[in-house]
């Protein structure tokens, strides 16, 4: 068991540009539908749950000899058919009418298993077991002022917009910027809304990844969230912290998440930007990282069904702290979507393109052939073209 003790945070302030999104919150902070009458008013009012199965088909022009996405944990698994995510869930929302609420989930699938590390990070013991849980948490809403909600466990990340699962998101494949920051979060966090357009939340967890164990303090963070127009919100997410052996000030690690997002009847468009920063205590000259990266994603409901969506990005890996590579990336990601819905089950299908160049000292993408039988090659560029299967059920 890690001891937690009290360290006293000095605030953190990124200098930002607009911040972004991928589309679709996660289900578990989605409000429900409206219930058609007082006997479903009765069932649905507090308890929730639901299912979700992911399989999709990954072609890699590449065609690597290992069939992997190098330096990437979701959808990695290339030019074969792929279950990339399974999960169940149960959940209770705090109200006011019934303040307690908690949620209780389990996954399982290719997305699930490097999901909570970064490279070479040391893991907490039984983490290929604890990789499993989808959410496990506890909630009350106290009578303060308009409701001061506290939640404690594993929660939705408050880091980040972009959601583990693809059936949250606007694109199959997920930004640079979600596959390296927290999907999910394990500590305590309470959330306040100050008026009906800004809501502030802070937290404390165990470290950047729920899954890694660098040392035995928690790190800290706070997320403001604006509502500046009817459908123009504004989020920012600061967060810090030790993820090192060495826990001094000096090798805390620094990082801003900044969300955009404009929402009309048919068509959204967010933009984001993110930055980190940390020196490495065990490095000569204890050189200091950076980490940069920015997405815009354009999501169009043409009719009935149908939707597409368009999402150009960029990551900058200066010292490959985040990737385990030194590379620039550029790419840019197109995907149809069709959707049938009956009731609370929804099938979505989506066909999906999506171009990436790699450059730096490090950069590239897995390749056919190798330059030795134990060295892998690389090519600058990658492109990908799949079709993926995604079904969900979710009680209203």
């Amino acid at each position: 068991m890690s001891r937690v003790s009290v360290v006293s945070w000095c605030g953190f302030f990124v200098a930002s540009v607009l911040a972004s999104s991928a589309f679709g919150q996660d289900p578990s902070i989605q409000p429900s539908a409206a219930p058609t009458s007082q006997e479903a008013v009765t069932s649905t009012r507090d308890w929730h749950y639901g299912g979700y199965v992911d399989v999709g088909y990954i072609g890699n022009f590449n065609f690597p000899d290992n069939q992997l996405w190098r330096n990437r944990a979701t959808a990695a698994h290339h030019n074969q058919l792929s279950p990339n995510m399974g999960l169940a869930y149960v959940r209770k929302d705090a109200k006011e009418s019934s303040r307690w609420g908690m949620e209780l989930g389990f996954q399982g699938g290719r997305d699930s298993e490097e999901f909570a590390f970064l490279v070479g990070e040391r893991r907490v013991d039984g983490a290929d077991v604890l990789r499993h849980i989808h959410r496990a948490n506890m909630s009350y809403l106290a009578p303060v002022g308009n409701g001061l909600t506290i939640t404690a466990g594993l929660f939705n990340s408050l880091m980040g917009y972009e959601s583990l699962y693809a059936k949250d998101n606007a694109n199959y494949t997920r930004s640079w910027i979600a596959d390296n920051t927290p999907y999910m979060m394990f500590g305590v966090n309470t959330q306040y809304p100050l008026n009906d357009n800004l809501t502030v939340t802070a937290f404390v967890v165990n470290s950047y990844y729920h899954l890694a164990h660098p040392n035995d303090l928690p790190s800290y963070g706070g997320r403001w969230v604006w509502k500046a127009m009817p459908r123009f919100t504004l989020t920012q997410t600061l967060y810090a912290g030790p993820t090192q052996t060495d826990t001094s000030l000096e090798f805390w690690r620094l990082y801003g998440n900044h969300i955009l997002e404009w929402r009309g009847d048919d068509v959204t468009v967010a933009a984001s930007f993110d930055i980190g920063t940390e020196s490495i205590a065990i490095q000569p000259g204890r050189p200091r990282t950076f980490v940069m990266g920015g997405n815009m994603v354009v999501r169009w409901h043409i009719t009935g069904p149908w939707s597409v969506a368009l999402r150009p990005e960029f990551y900058w890996d200066r010292n490959g702290r985040w990737t385990g590579s030194e590379q620039f990336v550029k790419a840019i990601t197109s995907t149809v979507e069709y959707k049938l819905s009956y009731k609370w089950t929804n099938m979505v299908v989506r066909a999906e393109h999506r171009y990436d160049d790699s450059t730096g000292a490090g950069g590239g993408f897995f390749k056919n052939g190798g330059i030795r039988p134990d060295v892998v090659g690389l090519a600058r560029e990658q492109h990908l073209l799949l079709l993926g299967v995604l079904v969900s059920f979710d009680s209203p």
